[in-house]
């Protein structure tokens, strides 16, 4: 196993930051790493917004959960899916594709353009013994986002990255089988996928109990269960289509 893979496979969210600030060059060398992740031909269809200012990083902490650590953090970065450039392209080019822009596809592009520079960028980061946590709780209130960000139409602010000098470590949680998320030549049989679940429900309750001394003892499947049942963020859909994307 080589010293990046021994990397990547010690990753675990990062919620408590010392008070100190990363440097600019960090920060340019976060966004370059970012910006080499490979892009669906060529378009790079994602934007990554810094976030310095005290209030609004205390804005956003508060919108996102509240939650302090997309405030009291190295730095915080927002990625967001973002077609706005292809429109500014067709300005400059006096080209019309409208129905291109606002294609389910070109949303994808843009959705999986942005996921994979992020995680560029905390593989960056973590290469420099930094810590990294993803903030989906800005999803909370995208309208909210929009204005402090001042985001055009076009864009999403798709999650937050709060990076910095970790001040304390979580436990790494223990990731579903590999058989369960790998299969080969086809999906795999509902009865195999089922045993391999109950066999992890026994694992994650283990963690739980050794981590909280035997307080909670919480499975898997009944987790996720508990969570997905209860709807949230169902605006999603129409502000998306209020930014003018995903509408074809």
């Amino acid at each position: 196993m080589n010293e990046m893979i021994e990397k990547i496979l010690d990753h675990r969210s990062v919620r408590s930051f010392k008070d100190k600030l990363l440097s600019k060059e960090q920060i340019h060398e976060i966004v370059k790493s970012a910006q080499a992740a490979s892009t669906s031909s060529f378009i790079q269809a994602y934007t990554i917004i810094g976030v310095t200012d005290p209030e609004k990083k205390a804005a956003l902490a508060e919108l996102a959960g509240p939650q302090k650590y997309v405030a009291e953090n190295g730095h915080f970065f927002v990625f967001c899916a973002d077609l706005h450039r292809l429109e500014l392209i067709g300005e400059m080019e006096n080209v019309e594709f409208t129905e291109s822009i606002e294609s389910t596809e070109k949303f994808m592009v843009a959705l999986i353009d942005a996921a994979l520079a992020a995680q560029n960028a905390a593989l960056a980061a973590e290469s420099m013994g930094l810590g990294i946590c993803y903030i989906g709780g800005i999803r909370n209130n995208l309208d909210g986002v929009k204005q402090i960000l001042n985001i055009p139409e076009r864009v999403i602010p798709l999650f937050g990255m709060a990076v910095g000098y970790p001040d304390s470590l979580n436990d790494k949680k223990p990731r579903l089988p590999l058989e369960n998320v790998y299969h080969e030549n086809g999906y795999a049989e509902k009865e195999a996928l089922i045993s391999q679940l109950e066999d992890y429900n026994r694992t994650i309750s283990e963690y739980y109990k050794e981590r909280t001394n035997g307080v909670r003892n919480d499975t898997w499947t009944r987790q996720m269960a508990g969570m997905i049942k209860q709807k949230s963020r169902m605006y999603m859909k129409d502000f998306v289509e209020r930014q003018k994307l995903n509408k074809r």
